[in-house]
C-alpha cells in the first residue's frame, strides 16, 4: 500500500510539474525536465531507506559507489573512456535493480564534483541509475558470463544512457525542439557513446566476472543482499 501512495504522489507531482509549465507564460522544456527527473528518482531512495539496510551493505555500496567515481577519475584525460559503466552494471547484477539504481546515480553525482556539476547532472544520474537497474534486472533472469555482461553493458552504455544523458544537449544545444534538430544532437553525440560503450565492453569482458565473484563471497560471507546472479 505504502508502494502505491508513493508512485501515486510521484505522479501528482509530476503532472503539477508539466501542468504549471503548460499554463505558464513561458515554458521551459529544460526546466521541466530537470524537475521530473528529480521527482523520478524519488521512489528509488524512498524504497532503499524503508527497506532498512543494514550497516554492512550500506558499506557494500558505499565502496561500489567510491570504485566507481574513482574509476571515471582515474582516467580524467581521456574522454569518455570510463569503467563506471561497467562497475554500475555489476553492482546492480550482483545487488539487485534498486540498490543498482542507487549506485549509478550517487557515483554520476559524486564524481561530478570533479568533473563539475551542471544542469546536465541530473540527467546523468537518471541515466547511470538506469543502467544499474535494468542490468538488475536482466541479471536476475540470465546467466551472467564474459559475453553477457559485455554485450548487454555495451547495449545499455550506448542506448540506454545516451538516450537519457544526451537528453540535456539537446535542451541546451537544440534552439528549436524539431525532429532534425533533436536528431542531429544524437547523431553528434554517437561517437563518444561509442567510446564509453566500448569501454564498458572491454572492461566487463575483462575484470566482469572476477568482480562479481568477490561481490558474491562478500555477500555470503556477512550475510549481505544478493540479487541471486547465475555466474
Amino acid at each position: 500500500m505504502k508502494k502505491v501512495f508513493l508512485f501515486l504522489f510521484i505522479f501528482i507531482c509530476t503532472a503539477g510539474v508539466i501542468t504549471w509549465q503548460i499554463i505558464s507564460d513561458s515554458v521551459s522544456y529544460y526546466l521541466i525536465s530537470v524537475l521530473v527527473l528529480i521527482i523520478s528518482m524519488l521512489p528509488f531512495f524512498f524504497s532503499f531507506e524503508n527497506s532498512k539496510p543494514t550497516a554492512r551493505e550500506i558499506a557494500l555500496i558505499s565502496s561500489l559507489i567510491a570504485i566507481a567515481v574513482i574509476s571515471r577519475a582515474v582516467f580524467y584525460l581521456l574522454p569518455q573512456v570510463k569503467p563506471i559503466g561497467a562497475v554500475v552494471i555489476v553492482s546492480g547484477a550482483c545487488l539487485g535493480a534498486k540498490r543498482g539504481y542507487l549506485v549509478g546515480a550517487f557515483s554520476a553525482f559524486i564524481s561530478n564534483f570533479i568533473f563539475g556539476q551542471g544542469v546536465w547532472t541530473p540527467f546523468q544520474m537518471t541515466a547511470l541509475g538506469m543502467v544499474g537497474f535494468a542490468a538488475g534486472i536482466l541479471f536476475g533472469k540470465i546467466k551472467a558470463n564474459r559475453l553477457s555482461l559485455s554485450l548487454i553493458g555495451f547495449v545499455l552504455t550506448f542506448v540506454l544512457y545516451g538516450v537519457i544523458a544526451d537528453l540535456s544537449s539537446v535542451f541546451i544545444l537544440s534552439a528549436d525542439f524539431t525532429l532534425p534538430s533533436i536528431l542531429a544532437v544524437y547523431i553528434s553525440a554517437v561517437p563518444f557513446n561509442l567510446v564509453f560503450a566500448v569501454t564498458t565492453f572491454a572492461f566487463l569482458f575483462l575484470f566482469g566476472e572476477p568482480f562479481i565473484h568477490k561481490i558474491g563471497r562478500l555477500q555470503t560471507k556477512y550475510g549481505i543482499y544478493s540479487n541471486e546472479v547465475n555466474v
